[in-house]
C-alpha cells in the first residue's frame, strides 16, 4: 500500500514519538520520592547523636530505611541539568519502589572529588545494582540481594554477585577471574573457590570529571554491561539463592549505591526490550 508523502511523514513522526515515549525516567529530576533509601552502619568518625555505639565507639545499628541525617543523597543542578548528587559519606542505596523485567537502563555518571572513611585511600566506588529482591541492606548490612554492575575507578562494568549467582565466560589470571567471551562458562557466587567477582573486558572509562554513559540490558535471566558504547561483560542465567533451591531471577528493583566516594548520576531512564540488541550480538 502506498501512502501520500505527507501521511508517510506523519506516520514516521508518530513512530519516533512513540519510541521516545518508551523511555521512562527513573529519576524525575525534582526529588527521590520514587526511591527507597537504606543507609548502613556509619563509620565511627561520623557524629550521629542517638545512634547506639559500643564501648570502643563503633556504631551498633544502621541508620536504616528512609533516613538521611547526613544528607548523603541529594538533588542538585549540575552542568545545566538535574542530577542525583551523592556525597559518598556512608554506605547504602537508593532503590526503586517498582520492580522491572526485560529492560534497558541507561544513565550517566561522573566522579566528584571527595572520599570518606573508611575508603579514603581506595579507588572511588559506587554501583548499579539490578535484579534486587528481598529486604534492603541484607547483604553485609549494606546492599540488597542483587547482581552488581560495578562502578569503580577503572573497574566500571565488573560483576559482583551479591547473595545471588550468575554465569560468565571467564578465565583465571593470577587471583582474578577475567571476562573472556571465548572462555568456559564459570558460575560466580559468594563462596570459595570462585567467589563473586568477575573483571570486565577493557577500560573504556573517561577521565575523572567527565560523564560516562552506562547501559544495562536485562532480558530473561541474562544481562549485559555496556560502558561508553563498549560491551564489557555478558552474563547468563542469574539465580536467586534465598530459597530452598536456586531459582532463575529475571526481574527485580534497581539500586544506586553510595560507597565512600562523591558521585553524580543523571538521565537515569528505563525502557522495555523484547530481545538483546542486535548491534551487540555475540560473535
Amino acid at each position: 500500500m502506498k501512502y501520500p508523502a505527507c501521511l508517510l511523514i506523519a506516520l514516521l513522526a508518530a513512530g519516533s514519538i512513540r519510541a521516545a515515549d518508551a523511555w521512562k525516567p527513573l529519576f524525575n529530576g525534582k526529588d527521590l520520592s520514587n526511591w527507597d533509601m537504606f543507609l548502613a552502619i556509619p563509620d565511627p568518625s561520623v557524629d550521629l547523636p542517638g545512634l547506639k555505639r559500643d564501648a570502643n565507639g563503633k556504631y551498633l545499628e544502621p541508620i536504616g530505611l528512609n533516613k538521611d541525617p547526613l544528607g548523603i543523597f541529594n538533588v542538585k543542578t549540575v552542568d545545566g541539568g538535574p542530577v542525583i548528587y551523592v556525597t559518598g559519606q556512608g554506605f547504602g542505596t537508593i532503590t526503586t519502589k517498582e520492580s522491572y523485567e526485560n529492560f534497558h537502563v541507561r544513565l550517566q555518571m561522573k566522579w566528584g572529588e571527595k572520599k570518606w572513611a573508611p575508603k579514603l585511600n581506595a579507588p572511588r566506588d559506587c554501583g548499579l545494582l539490578y535484579f534486587c529482591h528481598g529486604p534492603l541492606g541484607v547483604e553485609h548490612g549494606q546492599w540488597p540481594r542483587s547482581v552488581e554492575f560495578q562502578i569503580q575507578e577503572h573497574d566500571i562494568g565488573d560483576l559482583y554477585a551479591l547473595m545471588t549467582r550468575v554465569t560468565v565466560n571467564a578465565r583465571k589470571q593470577d587471583r582474578l577471574w577475567l571476562y573472556d567471551p571465548k572462555a568456559e562458562p564459570i558460575l560466580f557466587e559468594q563462596k570459595a573457590p570462585i567467589s563473586n567477582r568477575c573483571v570486565k573486558l577493557g577500560d573504556p572509562e573517561k577521565p575523572n570529571g567527565e560523564w560516562n554513559s552506562l547501559d544495562l540490558y536485562c532480558f530473561g535471566a541474562d544481562s549485559m554491561h555496556v560502558v561508553n558504547g563498549v560491551v564489557v561483560m555478558r552474563l547468563h542465567n542469574a539465580e536467586r539463592i534465598d530459597g530452598a533451591a536456586p531459582a532463575p531471577i529475571s526481574s527485580g528493583q534497581i539500586s544506586l549505591q553510595t560507597e565512600g566516594a562523591e558521585v553524580y548520576y543523571r538521565n537515569v531512564e528505563i525502557t522495555p526490550i523484547t530481545a538483546m540488541p542486535a548491534e551487540f550480538a555475540e560473535k
